[in-house]
Formats: C-alpha cells, structure tokens, sequence
C-alpha cells in the first residue's frame, strides 16, 4: 500500500515455516480506514476459503477490534495508528489489533462496566465470535493489545 494525502497505510505478508501466512496491516486511526482491514481478510479467505458465515462473524470481530482503538485510544487531536496482524494456518486463523493510544482497565469491561453504558458490546461480541480471546491494556499507560483466534472446521 501507499501513502495517501490522510495518511500512510502500509502492508506486507510472510509465511512461517509451518505454512502460516501472516499478513501485517497498519491503517491511520480513522474510521473509514476499517474498510482495508475487512478487504484483507476477505482475501485471506480465499487463500484458505472458509464459510461464508465464519467469514461475516470474523469481519463482525475484525470491525468491533478496530473501532474500539480507533474510538477510545485516541483522542480527536492525536494522529494515531492501528496495527492489525492476520495469521492464516491450516485450522485457523489469528487476528490481532494493536494501539499506541490510551489505554484502559480491561477488567471494568468484563462484566459489561463502562462499555455497555457507552451502547458498545465490542468486547463481548468478539469473545463470543472467538474460540481464543486475549486482551492487554491498562489504564494510565499507552497501548492496547487485542487477540482472538478461530478455529476454521
């Protein structure tokens, strides 16, 4: 990808020894940039096709991962970047969204706490899409780390 006059995005793939493809996408911290993180997805997919339903939750997933860094980690002033990495393997596929922006207590968005009086389920739509789920932040420190896996049937 190339720099535009709204900011840089940038790509790039790998594959492991094993045979997993790893693709790496980094978009400005703004929202109409979300459309390049589904479109990568949707070509990974036919790399490795998978269920057209298993694909729509992922996009679903993928959506929800990235508005919440774009929406909360930073504010309207700053010039942020979110760094999503795809992992396609033989039985699944690993999605990871990473922010240097503000971060927050994961804890407080266990049992639903700020998130959903904000009309947000992000968190809680990704976990029950996910058959892996991790999450890294803390409040009064810069970053987010966001994880989840699907296995591919």
């Amino acid at each position: 990808m190339q720099p535009t006059a709204s900011g840089m995005t940038g790509g790039n793939s790998t594959a492991t020894e094993n045979g997993t493809r790893i693709v790496h996408l980094t978009i400005p911290a703004k929202a109409e940039y979300i459309t390049l993180c589904r479109l990568a997805l949707t070509g990974l997919a036919k790399v490795r096709p998978f269920p057209e339903e298993t694909l729509a939750d992922l996009k679903l997933a993928l959506t929800e991962a990235c508005s919440n860094s774009i929406r909360h980690a930073y504010t309207s002033e700053e010039d942020g970047h979110v760094q999503i990495s795809y992992a396609l393997g033989d039985d699944r596929i690993a999605i990871e969204v990473v922010d240097d922006g503000e971060g927050f207590d994961p804890l407080s968005h266990e049992n639903g706490g700020e998130e959903l009086n904000e009309g947000g389920l992000g968190i809680a739509i990704i976990r029950s899409i996910a058959d892996e789920f991790e999450l890294q932040s803390s409040a009064g420190s810069r970053g987010s780390r966001l994880r989840f896996v699907k296995v591919l049937g």
